[in-house]
């Protein structure tokens, strides 16, 4: 993806090699573990995360650094057509909305740009915070995925499916998006 996004509070760009060690930072974090596992070696998890077929990755950069990573991948099978969100932002940040601009641009961008007609996330049933976040940006709870997950204690774990179709996308800042280098 060669396109930088804007939100009202936040910049997504690609991510680039240089964003490596703050991701793995943050990663690192008990906050963001908790929910986006990986092995002790976080600088290898978010490596990993980068080569996943099919992803794009954004870096969130927030008062000029870099405070998370937005990434979303496509189902283009055409009867099933949709994208997919995934987010983790520093704990230093939250509470401040943005994740939620974060979001909101990027699903603005997969609705505008790309065409998508409907969005999903996913996170953690008991992740209140999350989902907090995900119904200002308009999704919508669609049911519980029953031990979706394994947590870091090795047991089974909720998830909760929410969707988002384009009309129903809230409002928010922004100024939408340019091509790098413009």
């Amino acid at each position: 993806m060669e396109t930088t996004l804007y939100g009202a509070l936040v910049t997504l760009r690609p991510v680039t090699a240089a964003d490596v060690p703050a991701l793995a930072e943050i990663r690192a974090t008990p906050e963001v573990r908790r929910w986006w596992r990986g092995s002790d070696d976080m600088v290898a998890a978010v490596k990993e995360d980068l080569a996943e077929p099919g992803a794009q990755h954004l870096a969130i950069e927030y008062e000029g650094r870099v405070v998370g990573m937005v990434q979303w991948a496509a189902e283009t099978e055409p009867d099933y057509r949709h994208a997919n969100i995934d987010i983790y932002v520093d704990p230093a940040v939250h509470g401040r909305g943005v994740g939620t601009d974060a979001v909101r641009a990027l699903a603005r961008h997969l609705i505008a740009e790309h065409g998508h007609h409907r969005l999903v996330i996913d996170p953690a049933a008991d992740n209140a915070a999350a989902v907090r976040c995900y119904r200002k940006v308009g999704f919508r709870p669609v049911g519980v995925m029953r031990q979706y997950e394994r947590g870091e204690d090795g047991t089974w774990h909720d998830g909760l499916l929410m969707d988002l179709l384009a009309d129903e996308l809230a409002p928010g800042g922004g100024n939408g998006e340019r091509p790098l280098g413009s």
